[in-house]
């Protein structure tokens, strides 16, 4: 089964150098990686002349990185090279030796095939000096937000609110039934969520595949995150307009509870508080070790 494996980046070199390193260990192959540039020509500069990758450039819109765009670029790119399997795997992500292989028993099991297949998701602490060991990534446990079943097991029809694309596979035949991520969702936020509910919408299953495990790299990351305010609001009424109901609510929740925004009852969505540019700018934040 032709594999490719999709990642999107802007920046996180180091990341990318070790999630390529922890590919190279992979117990099946990988046949292509594709990786989608955003708004970094240094990347580009990088890879391009890199074996068994191919290199997407995108560029940056007005209101921020286009994330869904670049996974449906690097979808593309897949297709192109053949792949019978598309692994997309965000560029924080170590897959485990296993991740490959697990992916790909599922796509071949008839039970599995027409799933969106996600794998679990372990965070890591800080790395020291020498970086992670990726003999003993195995160590860390699954973050328990989502389902992680063990080795060889599967639980099927899983709840779409809970698909996360730090770690997903599917079929070319799938990711057609999906048609791909919405592409009006800009900036952070809420194109996973809205990807988990197309696809349920076309009758496609959420699969947890056990063994599929991904170690999210440690990166330092605000709570609630402030730098992500307008890019949540934005993409957060884009979602309520196609389900009808806000996502991200915990941190809705948490800008709300701040003074940052609040709902508008005449537009019937949440916008920015007045005050909410000085404390954007000056209000305490927290920094949390793991997160997307």
């Amino acid at each position: 089964m032709r594999t490719v494996v999709i990642t999107i980046a802007h920046g996180r070199h180091d990341h990318l150098e070790r999630q390529r390193e922890a590919l190279a260990r992979s117990s099946a192959a990988v046949h292509h990686h594709v990786v989608v540039a955003m708004d970094d020509p240094t990347l580009v500069a990088r890879l391009q002349r890199t074996p068994r990758t191919r290199v997407v450039a995108l560029p940056a819109e007005r209101a921020g990185l286009p994330l869904a765009a670049a996974r449906n670029a690097g979808a593309e790119a897949a297709l192109e090279l053949g792949a019978e399997l598309l692994i997309f795997l965000d560029v924080d992500c170590l897959p485990g030796e296993g991740l490959v292989a697990a992916y790909r028993d599922a796509a071949r099991d008839p039970a599995t095939a027409g799933s969106l297949l996600c794998g679990p998701v372990a965070y890591l602490p800080p790395p020291d000096a020498g970086g992670y060991d990726l003999g003993r990534l195995n160590e860390v446990v699954p973050h328990d937000g989502r389902p992680a079943p063990g080795p060889g097991e599967r639980l099927e029809n899983g709840d779409p609110r809970l698909f996360w694309s730090l770690s997903f596979a599917v079929t070319p035949a799938v990711w057609a039934d999906t048609g791909g991520f919405h592409e009006h969702f800009v900036g952070y936020g809420a194109e996973d969520t809205d990807f988990g509910f197309t696809a349920a919408a076309a009758g496609i299953p959420l699969t947890w595949v056990g063994g599929a495990t991904a170690y999210h790299q440690w990166h330092p990351t605000q709570v609630p995150p402030l730098g992500h305010l307008d890019d949540i609001l934005r993409n957060g009424a884009i979602f309520a307009r196609r389900w009808g109901w806000w996502p991200m609510e915990g941190w809705i929740d948490a800008f709300a509870d701040r003074g940052l925004i609040h709902w508008d009852t005449t537009e019937e969505t949440y916008v920015r508080s007045p005050t909410s540019e000085h404390h954007h700018a000056h209000g305490p934040s927290a920094v949390r070790s793991a997160g997307r």
